[in-house]
């Protein structure tokens, strides 16, 4: 279907539409939100526009000024115009996808879409966020033209951030419109997509609150303490970390008893109907206003003191009891898996087959759920990939239902549940009887599902587009030590993969860096992507390698280390074959380093990058703050005052500042607009990293070493001591905060030289190396790594 979209209307502007016109705006449209005029308008306003439109003014300014950050850039802002439902509906006609996102009440809606009928141009696309009710009784008494281009799309909350996008076709929505919103939500919104039949709470809904209310009901079963069920059922299991009761205080009590309610009601015929039941203890909120986080309390209670670390003391309820009490965790043996064990799957296992309650109530959750989703196919979906895919995007799951099945085995799943009186459907018997134990599996680098109607694996649609690098794990890789994997993604490209502890890069990943460009150059590879899956591509250079040399003073050995991540940046530099970076999640220090010695980077849209190491008491030593000095001298240009820049590069790394999405990034120097792109779609990175690799293959040159960076000298350092100053008057900075800001500076103008004049890239890097290696010997920079390395926060010292 050929279409374009160029302007948006969003109806509503309430959390989710602000969220909605916002993530528009994200992407380049030109966005219209509209809402209804206040009802307190004074007489002498009622003229006034920016009266008459402060409802959508004020959700709009929340939402700029909202954290997390709806928008990539503040700047985007300019992208939305608001309005009201009175002066400015008619505007709709030179839009080209009309979304509706006011109050969930059916009788609103309809008289959304009778005004909507009567400006929009036929063709016009017309969606609703709706989170639960039918499309075709939304649909009901709509023209021809409108039915056919009406559909549900179901963002999840906060619009920018939650990857689902379920896409609810009407009875006579056209194939074409249903392929067009699929696509788009994929490529241009970034989302996973989702299709789904118009059911009751659609997917995602569904499945979440069955797996909240089952987990309601077995913690009172077991006995079990609210904070309990949440460690066991957060992070512990690839979950969120809020677990289930920390997630219903988020959701909001009065929001999830209603989506239990309506599913009971729409859904008599759910085998589970007993799983939906309000529990008394979610009754006792309910009825003393107790909704969680927006009133205050739910089933966790923040009061006013606090311990002995000065954290606020937060109680947890007795569901027993119903009274607050002070939390804490029993000596479970699956408790302890949780923390002992580093690989999920194994984990899931530990845990699975735990005797204890802990494990009763894992084992007795994931058999209901595996018995819950096999019956709700076809229901629901026709394919059980769809499934997952809904829960892992809108839940934020690491694994979907079948994918959880797949650890435990789908044999054994089926044996397991009916023995605690689940009922199972009888394709999954069937498949099993076929000698089919799997739900997914790999073949050939492609991932592949079992198909109910075929009976056979089918390839994931779709999955194709992906590189998706567990795909390739059943192939021998290039090349492989304990920190990194080199695998062969086609065309002649390499991917390199990170595979320590949270991607810190230590020795392994560096000496890998090196020993895959001499392999891509002498072989005759077209180049190299360095990129991985995980949810964060790189936390940073290895903290606990850095602090134990630093401890010993093996300042050798020390030197040596920076030396090598500085000649592996500048190896990434000055290859003979592209390197092009693929990041997604937290790109700090090292990794941002490694970025910006790329020819190019593409980075997902939810890519967090900066240099952090004045957190730690540290200057970037990976070749970071000398590439900020180049930087700020390719901006130089004739009759250019220059200091402003300079300052400007330095505030970046001295008050280590985060872009908290890839857009923002240019605006930091991290990214370099006409090098570096922006992946909306986080899995469609490393994909669209190789394209680049093979654009820039033909032909490619090595870079020669810069020696011709301009630094300041003397006027430089003068500029940037006074900037540092006035960061410590304001109270931004500590004493040791000034003494790393004079490093900085110290590098970034070239040391203590008489004028301006230009350095080499080689000069700059012994700089950068000295200033670290000085600061590493520094009582409180040790202070400020110890504590970085047992709290996972920085200290101020």
């Amino acid at each position: 279907m050929s279409r374009r979209i160029t302007k948006i209307a969003v109806l509503g502007s309430g959390v989710m539409g602000s969220g909605i016109a916002c993530h528009f705006a994200n992407i380049g449209l030109e966005v219209l939100m509209l809402d209804i005029l206040p009802r307190d308008l004074a007489e002498g306003a009622r003229n006034k526009p920016s009266e008459r439109n402060r409802i959508a003014n004020d959700a709009l300014q929340k939402a700029i000024k909202g954290r997390p950050a709806a928008l990539y850039d503040k700047s985007f802002a300019s992208r939305i115009a608001i309005g009201n439902f009175e002066d400015d509906f008619e505007k709709i006609k030179d839009c080209d996808w009309i979304i509706e996102v006011v109050v969930e009440r059916l009788d609103i809606k309809k008289q959304v879409f009778d005004k909507v009928e009567q400006y929009r141009t036929a063709g016009t696309l017309v969606t609703t966020n709706t989170s639960g009710i039918p499309i075709h009784m939304m649909a009901e008494g709509r023209s021809e033209d409108f039915r056919q281009h009406f559909c549900g799309t179901h963002f999840f909350n906060p619009p920018r951030y939650m990857r689902l996008l379920e896409v609810i076709p009407g009875p006579d929505t056209k194939p074409e419109v249903v392929d067009f919103l699929m696509h788009y939500g994929d490529r241009y919104l970034g989302k996973q997509t989702v299709l789904c039949k118009d059911t009751p709470a659609f997917i995602a809904n569904r499945v979440g609150v069955y797996a909240m209310s089952k987990i309601y009901q077995l913690a009172t079963e077991l006995g079990m303490r609210i904070e309990t069920v949440d460690r066991l059922t957060g992070p512990a299991i690839g979950r969120p970390k809020t677990g289930t009761f920390r997630l219903g205080d988020l959701v909001g009590h009065d929001t999830a008893a209603n989506v239990i309610r309506g599913i009971k009601q729409n859904c008599p015929d759910d085998e589970q109907a007993g799983a939906f039941e309000i529990p008394p203890y979610l009754q006792f909120l309910l009825d003393n206003n107790f909704l969680g986080n927006k009133s205050g309390q739910g089933f966790y209670k923040k009061t006013k003191e606090r311990d002995e670390k000065g954290r606020p003391v937060i109680l947890a309820l007795n569901l027993k009891t119903l009274e607050y009490e002070p939390q804490s965790l029993p000596d479970l043996p699956s408790l302890k898996a949780t923390k002992e064990i580093d690989n999920l799957p194994k984990r899931i296992r530990a845990i699975f087959g735990a005797e204890d309650r802990g494990g009763k109530l894992i084992r007795k959750s994931l058999l209901g759920l595996f018995a819950y989703v096999s019956n709700r196919v076809p229901e629901i979906s026709d394919n059980l990939y769809a499934i997952d895919d809904a829960m892992r995007a809108g839940y934020a799951w690491e694994l979907g239902p079948f994918e959880y099945w797949d650890i435990i085995g789908a044999k054994k799943g089926i044996q397991l549940a009916e023995e605690k009186g689940e009922t199972v459907a009888e394709w999954v018997k069937e498949m099993v009887a076929a000698g089919h134990d799997k739900f997914y599996k790999r073949e050939g680098g492609v991932r592949k599902y079992y198909d109910i109607a075929t009976r056979e694996y089918q390839v994931v649609p779709g999955s194709d587009e992906f590189i998706i690098l567990d795909n390739y794990r059943d192939r021998k890789p290039v090349l492989k030590n304990n920190e990194m994997s080199l695998h062969d993604i086609g065309d002649g490209v390499l991917c390199l993969e990170f595979t320590s502890p949270h991607n810190s890069i230590g020795e392994g990943i560096l000496r890998g860096i090196n020993e895959a460009i001499q392999l891509a150059e002498e072989d005759g590879w077209q180049g190299i992507v360095i990129g991985n899956n995980a949810s964060n591509f790189s936390v940073g250079a290895n903290l606990m390698l850095i602090a134990m040399l630093a401890y010993n003073q093996e300042f050798d050995e020390l030197n040596m280390a920076v030396n090598l991540f500085q000649q592996t940046s500048m190896r990434l530099r000055h290859s003979a074959i592209p390197v092009v970076t693929a990041t997604q999640g937290y790109t700090f220090g090292g990794g941002c380093e490694l970025l910006m010695h790329s020819d190019a980077a593409v980075c997902a849209a939810e890519s967090y990058i900066g240099l952090v190491e004045v957190g730690v008491g540290l200057i970037p030593g990976g070749a970071g703050t000398k590439e900020f000095a180049l930087r700020a001298s390719d901006r130089f240009f004739e009759g250019d005052v220059q200091i402003p820049t300079l300052i400007e590069q330095f505030k970046t790394i001295a008050l280590a500042n985060v872009a908290t999405s890839a857009h923002e990034a240019f605006n930091y120097g991290y990214l370099l607009a006409g090098r570096d792109s922006v992946a909306l779609n986080r899995d469609r990175n490393i994909a669209e990293a190789k394209a680049k690799v093979l654009e820039l293959a033909p032909g490619y040159t090595r870079p020669l070493i810069r020696e011709d960076i301009t630094v300041l000298g003397r006027q430089g350092l003068a500029a940037l001591y006074t900037a540092a100053n006035e960061l410590r008057l304001g109270n931004y900075a500590s004493e040791h905060d000034i003494k790393i800001a004079h490093k900085i500076a110290w590098v970034l103008c070239g040391g203590d030289l008489t004028g301006a004049q230009q350095v080499s890239e080689t000069y700059l890097l012994d700089l950068e190396r000295e200033a670290f290696l000085s600061l590493a010997g520094e009582a409180k920079t040790q202070e400020r790594i110890q504590h970085m390395l047992k709290t996972n926060k920085p200290l101020r010292n």
